[in-house]
């Protein structure tokens, strides 16, 4: 019956397909996610030729394409696959390089028809590869919103179906597929001329090909990738495997930008948003402070107490900055007991006024030893009074925080003066 063999053939074609494309999926940690994302993008061209011109008989008078049967549904299980192993920063890679390589074969083809061949009995096709161009460009636009949609459908079934993959394999394939499945149709009917069968018989196979694939991703994601702690041997790459994932994870803290002490934003962050902020308040001729902080007599501390109470005390110096800070300003730890308060639309008296909170409130802050008592100096500079770019901002509050350094420490040194009227300590002029 060749309905029947058609049905067993596109079965066969979507395991060996899975099969494949699941080992690459799989061995990214030992060859890189290239291979994976090259034989998608294979896979692509191949998929539109056949979703435009193959189709076949499914029992029940049902039409089919392989291509987008078995191609486009497996390509968007195994994009799914990818974000619950990887992430959607990952998941957006394969897209964007399709996309961009439909749009650069639609360019190409168009500038080529233009050349003057020798004579010989076969012609490029031009007229062909335009269309194909054409469907590739626009499959690969509804792929866009389709990853978008699967993603957050499938964060979404968690609240219903908790940690049972294949419930949530199968809805968002079954949800995604059918809109996908009217988009596509839309603009294959405006190319190809495809009719109503064409659509309906392609949204009944790919449900059932969302059956065969949400079967397979379950399987892979419970046995195939198990998590480490649920092996019950230990592996010699274990070992290996554990230590990338401990770089991995430095990676993380280092791409973050926060500080893994402190909670503050690190001296990278400094350097790039930082000075970015600078240089758009420089632009705008808005106002900016920025506020250099140092611990008084911190190492001193570290050596009568230890590093674990020097630990406590920078926690407790950052908690103290944020809270005294604006919901708005950044605060950031430079290195060692110094850090850095980006204050923007600050300026003067307001910008002094915020570097003296700062100061009482960590002056204020108790210690474990009653007879270490925590101070900070710091040195304010402002942007447009002190200075128009970053570094010459940040050299005018490093001279001001040692001028405040050398007046006795535990005040705030600016460009202009306000004594607070319930403290002893006096604001020095810079």
């Amino acid at each position: 019956m060749p309905e029947l063999n058609n049905v067993l053939l596109l079965v066969g074609e979507a395991l060996l397909y899975f099969l494949a494309l699941s080992a690459l999926l799989r061995a990214r940690s030992r060859i890189g996610l290239g291979a994976f994302f090259c034989a998608l993008g294979v896979m692509h061209f191949l998929e539109t030729y056949l979703a435009s011109i193959l189709y076949v008989a499914l029992p029940f008078g049902i039409v089919a394409s392989p291509g987008s049967t078995v191609l486009f549904t497996g390509k968007l299980m195994m994009l799914l696959l990818l974000y619950i192993r990887e992430d959607a920063v990952v998941v957006r890679q394969p897209i964007y390089g399709l996309l961009f390589g439909n749009v650069l074969l639609f360019a190409l083809a168009f500038v080529m028809r233009h050349h003057i061949p020798l004579g010989s009995d076969r012609a490029a096709d031009f007229g062909f590869l335009n269309e194909m161009g054409a469907l590739m460009v626009w499959g690969t636009a509804i792929l866009f919103f389709d990853c978008i949609v699967m993603i957050l459908l499938y964060e979404r079934t968690r609240a219903w179906f908790g940690d049972r993959v294949f419930p949530r394999l199968a809805l968002c394939g079954v949800l995604v597929l059918t809109f996908d499945q009217l988009a596509f149709y839309l603009g294959l009917n405006m190319l190809t001329g495809a009719g109503l069968p064409v659509l309906v018989g392609g949204w009944v196979a790919k449900m059932g090909a969302v059956a065969v694939y949400a079967v397979l991703g379950t399987i892979y994601l419970l046995y195939v990738e198990q998590p480490l702690g649920r092996r019950k041997t230990q592996r010699l790459s274990d070992v290996f495997d554990t230590l990338t994932y401990r770089e991995r994870y430095e990676d993380l803290l280092a791409r973050t930008g926060c500080d893994a002490l402190t909670g503050a934003l690190d001296r990278h962050s400094l350097e790039s948003y930082g000075r970015r902020a600078v240089e758009n308040a420089a632009v705008a001729g808005r106002p900016l402070a920025l506020l250099l902080i140092d611990i008084d007599h911190f190492k001193a501390f570290n050596d009568r107490f230890g590093h674990a109470a020097g630990d406590k005390m920078l926690k407790r110096v950052t908690s103290s900055i944020m809270a005294t800070a604006r919901v708005t300003d950044f605060t950031y730890r430079f290195g060692g007991e110094e850090f850095v308060v980006i204050a923007d639309g600050v300026a003067g008296d307001e910008a002094m006024a915020l570097a003296e909170r700062i100061r009482r409130r960590i002056s204020g802050t108790p210690t474990d030893d009653p007879a270490a008592r925590l101070t900070v100096s710091i040195g304010v500079a402002t942007c447009g009074s002190d200075a128009g770019d970053y570094d010459s901002l940040f050299e005018v509050a490093d001279r001001r925080l040692y001028q405040a350094k050398a007046a006795g420490r535990n005040r705030v040194v600016g460009e202009r003066p306000v004594p607070p009227p319930d403290s002893p300590v006096r604001l020095v002029a810079g």
